[in-house]
């Protein structure tokens, strides 16, 4: 089911919401204080293309630099992004079997709002780092 809702991605909105991103990353990329937005955003170009069967995650050690650099790509590309993705996701509601991939966009949303401080994960990663729980186990040792 998720190779067929991502090729649908693809084809009706993936495929133009990625552009989108490269586009400012590479406009971010031509100063030096931006290449770090720039990576970001081809980060999420990566993540628009394909993303049913991963998810974006908080970073545990995002700190203020996180912070100042969300405000920065706010101003600069975020809303932007933002409201492409408001827009398809609109569109895409309209039609029944567009639905998923609306809500998929409306899930992105805050990524391309703030995507500093955040990473994505496999599904299948992120239930195995669920399920090991905060402390890895040793061999031998017991389930508490």
């Amino acid at each position: 089911m998720r190779f067929v809702l991502n090729v649908l991605w693809l084809v009706l909105s993936g495929i133009w919401l990625s552009i989108g991103y490269v586009i400012a990353g590479v406009l971010l990329c031509l100063t030096i204080i931006g290449i770090p937005f720039g990576i970001a955003a081809f980060r999420i170009a990566n993540y628009a293309l394909w993303p049913f069967g991963r998810t974006i995650i908080r970073t545990e050690s995002a700190g203020v630099a996180s912070a100042i650099g969300n405000v920065l790509w706010f101003v600069l590309a975020g809303l932007w992004l933002a409201i492409a993705h408001a827009l398809s996701g609109v569109a895409l509601c309209v039609t029944i079997i567009g639905i998923p991939l609306g809500i998929a966009n409306f899930k992105m949303i805050p990524v391309s709002l703030l995507p500093l401080g955040r990473t994505i994960v496999d599904n299948d990663d992120l239930r195995a780092a669920y399920t090991a729980g905060p402390y890895p186990r040793q061999p031998g040792q017991g389930t508490m």
